[in-house]
């Protein structure tokens, strides 16, 4: 490369060209770092920008505080430990590097002198060009003082090591010319690492550092790295990416994209597969061959695009663009005709979306086609209608494969079995196993699981334990526990509830349970009236977890996850075991397992009728600050509550947070559950709560509106009825109980009082004006009745609990427990073994 030498003007600013730049003064060691703001400070902080930010959200912003306060005090920590430069050595070093950045530019010269004529003619400088002459430069002048300034981005494909040998040098890969293998799997384990799109300058560098020729041969080696992985989006990334530089654009391999295709065929990426095909079709380079429509019609297939799939064969037998069509040859034919393999596929979309008439257009394309249908044809016609329940085509599809001399494999078996079982035909669908016995047909474990089932399903289980011995002499693709817990099942849904009982039993014998098969025999007892046997169950199984040491056996299979809780939950709330159904959700939170309340939350609902009003506060409460939106009926249920304990500041809360939830609740609806809960409610109570509302402007949409407008109808309605129904004003000595009786009526609607609840501590009753007795608390009668079965003693937990429905009219909201400080109180009972197995449970409990 020929250098021009500088002007004198220019040499004169080079040399006038010494800044002395201010250094930066560093904080210094006895400086006090910024703390770290609050959550309330951070709430407030939102707040006047008009932000009502969750405490999800606040926590997050809290820790990224943190994090920059930890890192801006380790900054300041280190700049206060490093040694100090003096001015001069500051000065001299900016000044160094000015300097060689000056000679860099008259070297390299700049790509507008060129064009413009500025610079005179380029003179010659020892056969070196660019970074090369750069380096040589450096090294001659300074030594290692510059050394910093290349970057570990430069490559120098001249230079030779000490064997004389050529080698390419890139930020740390040197490698051998011709050693393209290992450069590959280096290249292969670097894209593994992360997750890079086509976009990200990381992917730029790492492909440019391979030094790679991206030919064909070696980009499918790099997919099939990638494919093995399954990192379908490196793999589109990196052909994007190589067929978007100009060295290759006019490159791009047909083969290439079909194995990209199936890549994205395995990752079950049907909208990237067709992305990818539309490419291919727009291309005459890379227009779509045979083998390019079988891997689009087989992804095609197992996503259930059936649509796309009959366009996918109209594409076939269409003629491309006359674009691509001049770009080929003249005597190129683009058009195709659809094999077996395709017509299978679109088999194979009929099954998901259950298209059983797409069978009959199938087989009369291939007759037309000439196609003969194999056995995979005749099994995936058989399983479409099976799922559409045309079990009769079913029989004349198996039937027809054998008229053609089809020999049917263990998957046809399989669903001619299962379409035996749905029709209750048990007996023809043992013989059709042992027909397949007979013509020696390899049985598949799957064909003798869904035999099983089906004498299950009708008390046979017996019989079925025959089959169970014929899957262990099979491989098996899933362990033997799966097919034990689908008889279960089977027994299950049958009615047969012995025989699940007695299939578990005999499944000791040949396997362990685990935790699926523990779910469903959960299921099993809570919804047969069980509750003993599913109350030892479970504590069996979260005692063995919990006993269990680490050198023993793995237990992670039975340990208990959500369904196990929700399990007994069920058989709890089922039994009225409201005490140990607060016990087990207990330790389900302290499990950091979470109740579904899509699927649950009339559980929660039943607790709170029961007694248990704190289990739906708390879930509420867990479910918003999780950043989830509760359901609308534990909403309803915490508003029903705090109108029945007047706590006003609670009702206005949960009203604000549905319209901030977005939860939909019209007057109507309002009106309704007020009307059902009626009997829950007093009259000064909805009188207090409307004042309350009515002074508060934090309503102003619905469905706060709507609850207001159904909440004066209903306090109206209410006046109205007991108008009609007049009271006696005055009560003698002698008819204490009645009026006690009374009293009760106008705070929580008609409920008799037992005589256990004589036992109760009387601290809810006062004296009247009058010498009269009256009832201060309102109760309900479940909490009578649970207080007198349970007794009068508390534990810690419970005094927190019960401070949650502890709220007046003079206390507000913010002065009630969150859910964190609840959860902290359970981890600390659980830590004093209160959860503990108790012994002679199994005696006591039994259901």
């Amino acid at each position: 490369m020929a250098i021009s030498s500088p002007s004198p003007g220019f040499r004169l600013s080079l040399h006038l060209q010494n800044p002395t730049p201010t250094p930066t003064p560093h904080p210094g060691p006895n400086r006090k770092p910024r703390p770290t703001p609050t959550t309330e400070t951070l709430r407030r902080r939102l707040l006047r920008k008009g932000v009502s930010a969750t405490p999800k959200i606040l926590h997050a912003l809290r820790k990224k505080e943190a994090g920059k306060s930890l890192r801006r005090a380790r900054k300041e920590a280190s700049a206060a430990a490093a040694p100090p430069k003096e001015d001069a050595l500051v000065a001299e070093e900016e000044a160094r590097f000015r300097a060689a950045a000056e000679e860099y530019r008259v070297l390299m010269g700049r790509p507008w002198h060129g064009a413009r004529g500025v610079v005179g003619p380029p003179r010659a400088a020892s056969g070196e060009e660019g970074l090369v002459g750069l380096r040589k430069m450096l090294e001659e002048r300074s030594g290692d003082r510059f050394q910093w300034l290349l970057d570990g981005d430069v490559e120098n494909e001249g230079a030779e090591d000490a064997k004389g040998k050529q080698r390419r040098v890139g930020s740390g890969w040197i490698s051998e010319v011709g050693d393209e293998e290992r450069r590959i799997e280096l290249l292969i384990s670097r894209l593994n690492e992360g997750d890079l799109s086509l976009g990200d300058w990381r992917l730029t560098r790492m492909m440019k550092q391979a030094d790679l020729i991206y030919n064909e041969d070696n980009l499918l080696q790099i997919l099939k790295g990638l494919e093995a992985k399954g990192n379908w989006r490196q793999a589109v990334a990196v052909t994007e990416w190589v067929y978007n530089e100009n060295s290759y654009k006019h490159r791009r391999s047909r083969f290439v994209y079909t194995k990209l295709l199936s890549i994205l065929g395995k990752a079950w990426m049907p909208t990237e597969a067709l992305r990818i095909f539309t490419i291919m079709r727009g291309d005459a380079q890379i227009y779509p061959d045979m083998a390019a429509y079988h891997s689009i019609a087989v992804t095609l297939g197992r996503a259930g695009l059936l649509n796309e799939l009959i366009k996918i064969i109209d594409y076939m037998r269409q003629k491309p663009s006359k674009r691509v069509m001049m770009m080929r040859r003249k005597d190129w034919d683009p058009c195709l005709e659809p094999d077996v393999l395709v017509y299978n596929s679109v088999l194979n979309a009929c099954v998901l979306s259950q298209q059983w008439k797409g069978v009959f257009w199938v087989f009369q394309k291939m007759r037309f086609g000439g196609l003969t249908p194999t056995g995979a044809t005749f099994g995936l016609a058989m399983e479409v209608m099976l799922k559409s329940k045309k079990y009769e085509f079913v029989q004349k599809f198996f039937e027809k494969m054998q008229r053609k001399g089809v020999p049917p494999r263990a998957i046809t078996y399989k669903v001619l079995v299962r379409a035996f079982w749905e029709q209750g035909k048990v007996n023809e669908a043992v013989e059709a196993v042992k027909d397949m016995e007979q013509r020696g047909v390899v049985g598949a474990a799957s064909v003798y699981y869904e035999l099983a089932c089906c004498l299950c399903n009708k008390g046979r289980w017996k019989d079925a334990m025959l089959q169970v011995e014929k899957m262990e002499q099979l491989r098996l693709t899933k362990p033997l526990e799966f097919a034990f817990t689908g008889m279960i099942l089977a027994s299950f849904d049958g009615g047969y509830i012995s025989e699940c009982i007695s299939i578990f039993e005999s499944m000791k014998d040949y396997c362990t349970p685990n935790i699926g098969t523990i779910n469903v025999m959960l299921k099993v007892y809570g919804r047969c009236d069980m509750f003993g046997k599913a109350k030892d169950m479970f504590e069996t199984t979260t005692y063995s977890v919990c006993s269990s040491q680490p050198h023993t056996r793995d237990h992670s299979s039975l340990k208990a996850d959500v369904y196990t809780y929700s399990s007994i939950l069920e058989a709890s709330a089922s039994a009225q075991q409201w005490e140990y159904f607060e016990n087990v959700y207990r330790q389900m939170t302290l499990s950091q397992h979470h109740l579904d309340q899509s699927k649950y939350s009339w559980l929660l609902i039943k607790a709170s009728r029961a007694g248990k009003p704190y289990l739906v506060e708390h879930a509420l409460d867990s479910i918003l600050e999780r950043g989830e939106i509760p359901d609308v009926e534990l909403f309803t249920e915490n508003i029903c509550q705090t109108i029945a304990d007047s706590d006003h500041a609670r009702t206005l809360h949960l009203m604000n947070t549905m319209s901030a939830s977005s939860v939909e609740m019209n007057e109507q609806q309002w009106s309704d559950l007020l009307q059902q809960n009626s009997h829950r409610f007093r009259v000064d109570a909805l009188k207090d709560l409307i004042t309350h509302l009515s002074t508060s402007d934090a309503i102003k949409t619905d469905p706060g509106l709507g609850f207001v407008r159904a909440l004066q109808s209903q306090c109206a309605t209410m006046l109205t009825k007991d108008a009609e129904e007049p009271q006696a004003d005055n009560c003698s000595h002698s008819n204490l109980m009645e009026q006690d009786e009374l009293s009760c009526k106008d705070s929580l609607g008609s409920h008799e009082l037992s005589d256990s609840s004589t036992d109760i501590p009387v601290s809810g009753v006062k004296a009247g004006s009058g010498g009269d007795i009256v009832l201060h608390g309102p109760h309900s009668e479940d909490e009578h009745r649970n207080l007198a079965h349970w007794g009068t003693q508390v534990s810690a937990i419970d005094k927190v609990l019960d401070s949650m429905n502890s709220f007046g009219n003079c206390s507000s909201y913010e002065k009630m427990p969150t859910a964190s400080e609840i959860l902290e109180s359970w981890e600390q009972e659980c830590v004093e073994d209160i959860f503990a197995p108790k012994k002679g449970s199994r005696e006591t409990m039994r259901g």
